[in-house]
C-alpha cells in the first residue's frame, strides 16, 4: 500500500515535533545543569568567605592580645622587673642574695658587683646587704 500524501506529511510535522521536543529538552537539561553548577559553587565559595571571616576574627584577636603585650612590657617598671627576675639584674650599689634549699648540695654563688668594695668580715658583709 501506498502511503497518501497526508500521511507523509503527518509523518514529517510528527518527526520534526519530536526533534524540535527533543532539541528543547537537552537546552533546559543544560540550563538546569548549569544552574545547578552555579548553585554548588556558590555554596563553595559561601564556605570559604566564612572560613576566611573566622580566621580573620581569631588574627583580630591575636593582634590584641599581642598589643596589649607590648604595652604592658613598655612599662619601665615591668622592663626592670623582668630584668630583674629572668636575667639577676642588680642596681649599682646593690647586692642580690639567692636563697636555696637546704637539701641543695650546691652553693649558689652570687656575682659580686664590682662597683661595691667588699667588706672585710662576715659581719660587716651582713651589714651592708641588708643596710647598703
Amino acid at each position: 500500500m501506498e502511503e497518501t500524501v497526508g500521511h507523509l506529511r503527518t509523518r514529517r510535522n510528527s518527526l520534526f515535533a519530536r526533534t524540535v521536543l527533543g532539541i528543547t529538552g537537552l537546552v533546559c537539561a543544560a540550563f538546569l545543569l548549569g544552574t545547578l553548577t552555579q548553585a554548588w559553587s556558590n555554596s563553595q565559595l559561601t564556605q570559604k568567605v566564612q572560613t576566611a571571616e573566622r580566621s580573620l576574627q581569631t588574627m583580630r584577636a591575636e593582634n590584641q592580645n599581642l598589643k596589649k603585650q607590648t604595652q604592658h612590657y613598655q612599662d619601665p617598671a615591668v622592663i626592670e622587673s623582668e630584668a630583674r627576675q629572668k636575667m639577676q639584674y642588680v642596681r649599682p650599689g646593690e647586692q642580690s642574695v639567692v636563697v636555696t634549699n637546704k637539701g641543695n648540695q650546691e652553693q649558689a654563688q652570687t656575682p659580686p658587683n664590682k662597683n661595691v668594695a667588699q667588706p672585710q668580715n662576715y659581719c660587716q658583709y651582713w651589714w651592708k646587704v641588708f643596710f647598703g
